[in-house]
């Protein structure tokens, strides 16, 4: 197997795109990637999207992705993990080049979810739980974390206003960024004010609805000097790639308070790259909602089982903490277009690796880990990123 290095990145702004379709974003972001590694020649197009299909009645995403973006007569298919799907098509990519099937990748995340009504969207999201078992019953995603964060909560005896540090830390970094939805950090007042959606979870717990597109180009490593020259910024090596998976129903699991297979996934991930979560500079968490985020740091080693809410409390978090995660703003502030977002981790984490973080730059970054969330914990797939 060959080392596999990012030589390009692009990425759409995320906000509410009304005027333009999901062949545009994708376009948008796909462009920008190719440009910036300096290439047209490309044997593969793999398209992370969760709801196509559902939200806008337009599957055989990726051939009308590849046509649009003048990409004919090349290798293209959409990869559905539910809101897993972005690093789910970035980790087949990797796979391609690794195996040497193909020579350069792109793997592109793109999601519209504002062109439907919140209803529809929300009935769209539903389908990542068990449709005979849960959503069958009219449980939603917010529901299914209302329960895990409630339970949490009672086992662990967290207070409510535990998990506002994880809210006030991607606000705060989301600020810095220019791609992010919300550009404006908040206080605890308004975290504690916010309305309730689901109890416990309320709108500052909770990611947005909302549009987005972005996109890697991938390269054999031993190959990133043709790439990399003149003012090219540089690449960043794919040092591990892993996924697993877990029962998609809550109540299939042994227990629903430990995300085992982001314990899985990231063992393996540490296995493969060499390295151990001290080694780990920064981390870009899935925190869809802040109950992710907690479970997500206990799973991957960097707290006890119910004690991951300190690190919020904690600042541990923080830019200057013992474990930045979130660092251009998470899902939380940059936004959460779901079959975007493991792409939007990888790309940001690309843009701390070759110092371009602006004002979210972490110092001294050399290696960073993101972890992307597939329904309420059943697929969790992570990558580490190095120099």
């Amino acid at each position: 197997m060959r080392d596999v290095s990012i030589i390009g990145i692009g990425q759409m702004p995320v906000g509410e795109h009304w005027d333009l379709s999901i062949r545009h974003i994708a376009h948008h972001a796909i462009d920008a990637a190719l440009k910036e590694a300096g290439t047209e020649q490309v044997g593969a197009l793999f398209v992370g999207n969760m709801l196509s299909g559902n939200l806008l009645q337009q599957e055989h995403l990726a051939t009308l992705i590849a046509d649009f973006s003048g990409l004919r007569n090349v290798e293209a298919a959409k990869i559905e993990a539910a809101c897993a799907s972005g690093a789910s098509a970035l980790r087949i990519g990797y796979m391609a080049v690794a195996s040497g099937m193909h020579e350069v990748v792109v793997v592109c995340g793109v999601e519209k979810m504002t062109d439907t009504s919140g209803g529809s969207t929300t009935a769209g999201l539903a389908t990542a739980a068990d449709a005979e078992y849960e959503a069958a019953h009219g449980v939603t995603f917010v529901g299914l974390n209302a329960l895990i964060m409630q339970r949490y909560m009672y086992e662990f005896d967290a207070p409510m206003d535990g998990f506002a540090g994880f809210s006030i830390n991607a606000h705060r970094n989301g600020a810095r960024n220019v791609n992010a939805m919300f550009q404006k950090p908040i206080s605890l007042d308004t975290y504690l004010n916010a309305p309730m959606i689901a109890t416990p979870i309320n709108i500052m717990d909770s990611s947005p609805i909302c549009d987005g597109a972005a996109a890697v180009v991938l390269a054999a490593s031993e190959q990133e000097g043709a790439y990399v020259t003149g003012h090219h910024p540089g690449a960043v090596r794919i040092l591990a790639s892993s996924s697993a998976n877990d029962t998609i129903a809550l109540h299939d699991r042994k227990d629903p308070l430990f995300l085992e297979a982001a314990y899985v996934s990231s063992q393996k991930a540490y296995l493969q790259g060499g390295v151990t979560p001290a080694d780990i500079d920064f981390f870009e968490v899935h925190d869809a909602f802040t109950i992710m985020t907690a479970l997500s740091l206990e799973a991957t080693g960097y707290a006890r089982r119910g004690e991951g809410w300190h690190l919020a409390a904690d600042d541990a978090i923080g830019p200057d903490g013992r474990i930045p995660i979130s660092t251009l703003g998470g899902l939380k502030s940059r936004g959460h277009p779901v079959g975007a977002t493991g792409i939007y981790q990888v790309a940001e984490a690309v843009q701390q690796l070759r110092g371009e973080a602006g004002q979210g730059q972490i110092a001294d970054a050399a290696i960073g880990m993101t972890q992307n969330i597939g329904g309420s914990g059943a697929t969790i797939v992570t990558h580490i990123l190095g120099g």
